[in-house]
């Protein structure tokens, strides 16, 4: 049965038009997600398989929100077991779950839209809500993707919040846009981003092209402060990688004989060691601007 091995389904709908009995769906071909909300049982279910299976229980006009909706639009990446987000107005009460976070909210027609089928909470309100409400280095992060996806409208967000400024959490939405970067490439980038310039360091230009004498591009690096000739590296897991660590040292090199300083982090650095990451850091900046 193709159509219901697609993804979920209504298992009442599923009898009710003959494709399945009760005895059958209630055999071993099939798992149950939610009430009466079923899988085919080799179905692979990502997130956006479990947002299906969660606006199947209601009735109520919910969307996909918060950190779901960034899922959806690519500004985010979460992994199962994470529970569904979905935003649902408060005339309208839903099932109790405890694979579903039901934010319960005013919710304009403009707020919603429809991707691959889904009802979703636009760019602008899914930033609108995950910016007053997630930590800042999350949000920072959905922003950033959003706007980097060139997804994001700043002026429909900036109106957005100014029609609603009396609602909790926008003073704090306005104080993060400013450090949004479109130029940052992954969620560890922005991570980083943000640690320094909470430590005080002068904001960096994201994805900086590096030149030799000749004018020859030498490598874009993630952070960069050319005044200074210092740059700073995330490094992900797929650095580790033989054939990417060599390519890595060839790129260092060259950086280091076009006369500039090279310092790299890894997500350990980032999240567990966040004070000697900076102290690196500022040290690095006021050697060098000693130098110039």
């Amino acid at each position: 049965m193709p159509a219901l091995s697609a993804g979920p389904f209504v298992g009442s709908h599923a009898v009710a038009s003959g494709l399945l009995t009760k005895k059958m769906l209630a055999g071993p071909r099939w798992q149950r997600l939610f009430p009466d909300v079923y899988a085919h049982r080799d179905a692979e279910l990502d997130h956006r398989s479990w947002c299906v299976a969660a606006m199947l229980t209601t009735s109520a006009p919910a969307a996909v929100g918060g950190p779901s909706a960034a899922c959806l639009w690519g500004a985010a990446t979460l992994r199962t077991p994470t529970p569904v987000h979905l935003v649902a107005p408060r005339t309208r009460g839903m099932r109790r779950d405890e694979r579903i976070a039901v934010h319960y909210t005013t919710i304009a027609a403009t707020d919603v839209t429809v991707r691959d089928g889904l009802r979703v909470t636009t760019p602008e309100r899914t930033v609108f809500d995950l910016g007053r409400r997630a930590p800042r280095p999350e949000a920072l992060a959905v922003v950033d993707a959003m706007l980097h996806r060139h997804l994001l409208n700043p002026d429909v967000l900036r109106r957005m919040m100014r029609a609603r400024q009396g609602w909790p959490g926008v003073a704090r939405l306005a104080r993060l846009l400013p450090l949004a970067d479109p130029g940052s490439e992954s969620p560890m980038e922005t991570r980083l981003r943000l640690l320094l310039v909470d430590a005080g360091t002068p904001r960096a230009v994201t994805q900086f092209e590096v030149r030799n004498a000749g004018g020859v591009l030498v490598g874009r690096v993630d952070l960069a402060w050319p005044d200074l000739r210092l740059a700073v590296e995330y490094d992900g897991d797929h650095h580790r990688e033989r054939a990417q660590f060599r390519r890595d040292a060839e790129r260092g090199n060259a950086l280091r004989l076009a006369g500039w300083t090279v310092l790299r982090f890894t997500a350990d650095d980032v999240l567990r060691r966040p004070e000697e990451t900076t102290r690196v850091v500022l040290a690095a900046m006021a050697q060098l601007g000693r130098r110039a």
